[in-house]
């Protein structure tokens, strides 16, 4: 997939790769650090294996008041702990793809995460930057 629309960004958390791996595929943590300020997230699938899919919901408030954004796809590529490639799609815009890669670095893991279909500076990026600040607050506890 081309990269000129493409989110681009990279994060190191003071955590061992597995503890981000766990965060990435377990339903219950990823609801807790997943989405942008305020945001609430409901996990309704997370079958993570190569043609598992995944359902997300989430609840933002918004100036016009309540929005549910249902995302859906399918993991194409599961390497435990190193690598997840998903689709994502929300309603009716086109399918999207997400790759995270976790480097390890002893105690501490570096998080390569490229959305491919969104471009950089668009809100998507802006939601997953909030997504990592809440995901290292969440590892911080």
């Amino acid at each position: 997939m081309s990269t000129d629309t493409a989110v681009h960004l990279t994060r190191t958390f003071d955590a061992p790769r597995a503890v981000l791996w766990r965060m990435w595929t377990d339903p219950q943590e990823f609801a807790a650090w997943y989405g942008p300020d305020g945001a609430t997230v409901d996990v309704r699938e997370m079958d993570v294996r190569p043609g598992g899919r995944r359902a997300v919901s989430m609840h933002v408030e918004t100036p016009q008041g309540p929005m549910t954004m249902e995302f859906v796809g399918v993991y194409r590529e599961v390497d435990p702990p190193a690598r997840l490639v998903y689709t994502e799609a929300v309603a009716s815009h086109p399918e999207t793809v997400v790759e995270v890669e976790l480097r390890d670095d002893g105690d501490r893991t570096t998080v390569v995460l490229t959305h491919h279909g969104i471009p950089a500076g668009s809100p998507g990026e802006a939601g997953w930057t909030m997504a990592l600040d809440h995901l290292q607050a969440r590892l911080a506890t």
